[in-house]
């Protein structure tokens, strides 16, 4: 019965959203929860779970197998596909959150791509930033959780991690496969990478 109850409700939230003009491909594989709210022009493509607490704004596109919880979206923000937004994040104005991209408890800034492979955790980010693939913040030490500040127009290269707390500031770039812990400075370029060995001539063992 309880199931049934349930089938029930997302049918009602699916119609009502769907006559609100809420654009729906499969609209029989959404689940929504029951406070969730929803602005104008708003697609949500098969296969999106929203949990509790959701706010969304108008013009947004939530791709297909997105998880939202708890967060905040603003207008004009493109999420997924394979995307977990987790409670306390918000998305700000025309941000892009790409595909196997886990975000909680951040603010992503206007304009800013988080575009793949990323985690992003206890973190603030600005505006125009782009975030390269495979980018984690490195948050929690085994005992605390510390916070990353990220300013404007920063540039992140692929494969970079950032140990908490650490703030990156304005118009700085990241090496791909940095690992950063001290602070970086505006304006400029840090990494950190092992110098690259070559043996001439190499030859494997045979087994």
């Amino acid at each position: 019965m309880k199931q049934l109850n349930l089938q029930k409700n997302q049918e009602k939230l699916r119609r009502k959203f769907l006559k609100s003009g809420i654009k729906m491909i499969g609209p029989d594989t959404v689940y929504f929860s029951s406070d969730i709210k929803i602005g104008k022009n708003v697609t949500i493509e098969p296969f999106v779970v929203f949990g509790p607490n959701v706010k969304i704004g108008d013009n947004v596109i939530i791709k297909s197998f997105s998880h939202l919880e708890n967060c905040k979206i603003e207008n004009k923000v493109e999420i997924g596909p394979y995307a977990r937004i987790r409670p306390n994040t918000i998305l700000k104005e025309g941000s892009k959150i790409g595909n196997f991209v886990e975000i909680k408890k951040s603010t992503i800034g206007k304009k800013t791509k988080v575009n793949h492979l990323t985690y992003i955790g206890d973190t603030k980010i600005g505006k125009n930033v782009n975030v390269g693939a495979g980018t984690i913040t490195c948050n929690y030490d085994g005992v605390k959780k510390s916070n990353t500040t990220i300013k404007d127009n920063v540039f992140i290269g692929s494969n970079s991690s950032l140990v908490a707390p650490v703030t990156l500031n304005q118009n700085s770039v990241i090496g791909a496969g940095s690992v950063i812990t001290r602070n970086v400075k505006k304006k400029s370029l840090a990494l950190t990478r092992s110098v690259q060995i070559e043996l001439k001539n190499y030859k494997r063992k045979n087994k």
